[in-house]
């Protein structure tokens, strides 16, 4: 490092081009909490759970008093959420001639960032005892449901509203403008996303890294096309530059080797590295914050080369059902869609 003070001064704020928060020493906190406000009613308000004798519908939050930012304090990104909400469904019969009305409840009082979401409290109430079987459905069908779109809530805040709060450093700019080009043809996403029988227990290429689990998992594939050589986009996973650069400078550790842990997004995809063949696969543990505790999934990247493009198959096992498809739209949206805006690997215009 050269020496405090030597040269022209004006190196401190150059390491940002806009001279803004140079190495993201500073604190820096975005107001959440209208946006999450906003964010809880969009995605509880119109919510319905149903089975073959009943339909509900959530109404209205009577209640939603709390307060969320999203910080970054030297390049790590630190989340505070902490709500008390309070809803309102209304359930009637299916069929019949019965078609009565009934309205009841639900209370989540800690939903915050000190709990994980398995760990959210949701009850539910009913007005008239006549709805009780409504409110049973509502706890056996509707709970996991909601607990659902909290935790979609909380993958939003930590990986939608906190984007621009890590800027990228000098390196990783210069990094991204060399490998950057303009394209004005835009590539349609050939996203696949497949299921398996849900399985009982959780799933992973190794049984010792997971507890035992009673929750179920599916597998998913997913696949798109990018304007590239397979050994460039081969690359973009295992080259620490580029991985910084199209994860916004998330990358807080990436040992890209086999046994290496990864961590991504300010820690929301944490894994480990099991095979690296180059250009071909990448076989790793990967999972995300609000899963169960210590459960991993077995990802798999496999590259394959056709003409003037490459196309990457993601294929994933062992993903809590609860959040498949929250997984497919992060692959989607913050791999895919970043590598191509950030490289010019022929992402879309908007």
């Amino acid at each position: 490092m050269a020496e405090w003070g030597k040269g022209d001064p004006r190196w401190i704020v150059e390491e940002r081009p806009d001279a803004t928060n140079p190495n993201n020493w500073h604190w820096k906190e975005k107001n959440a909490t209208q946006w999450s406000k906003d964010k809880l009613n969009e995605l509880l308000i119109g919510l319905k759970v149903e089975d073959e004798q009943f339909i509900c519908e959530v109404k209205e939050l009577k209640k939603c008093d709390g307060e969320a930012s999203a910080n970054n304090r030297k390049a790590k990104l630190v989340f505070l959420y902490e709500w008390h909400i309070e809803g309102k469904w209304e359930g009637s019969v299916r069929t019949g001639e019965n078609r009565t009305k009934f309205e009841g409840g639900f209370e989540v009082p800690n939903l915050s960032d000190e709990n994980d979401i398995h760990e959210v409290n949701i009850t539910f109430s009913a007005e008239k005892s006549k709805a009780d079987k409504l409110k049973e459905m509502m706890k056996i069908k509707g709970e996991p449901l909601i607990r659902e779109k909290l935790g979609e809530y909380v993958r939003l805040l930590k990986e939608e509203f906190s984007q621009g709060l890590i800027l990228p450093t000098k390196n990783s700019s210069t990094s991204t403008n060399t490998k950057a080009t303009s394209s004005s043809s835009s590539s349609t996403n050939k996203n696949i996303g497949t299921t398996s029988k849900p399985s009982s227990t959780s799933q992973s290429s190794s049984s010792s890294t997971n507890k035992s689990t009673s929750f179920e998992t599916r597998e998913l594939r997913v696949e798109d096309t990018f304007k590239c050589p397979r050994s460039e986009l081969f690359q973009t996973f295992t080259d620490i530059n580029m991985v910084k650069a199209f994860t916004q400078n998330s990358a807080s550790q990436y040992d890209c080797q086999q046994g290496g842990k990864f961590s991504l997004f300010g820690d929301n995809i944490t894994g480990s590295f099991l095979d690296i063949i180059p250009y071909d696969r990448i076989d790793m543990l990967w999972r995300f914050k609000s899963w169960p505790a210590e459960h991993y999934s077995h990802v798999s990247l496999i590259f394959e080369e056709d003409t003037e493009q490459t196309k990457l198959i993601v294929q994933q096992t062992g993903v809590p059902t609860q959040f498949y498809d929250n997984t497919i739209e992060g692959w989607r949206r913050f791999y895919f869609e970043s590598i191509k805006s950030t490289f010019g690997y022929g992402a879309r215009l908007f």
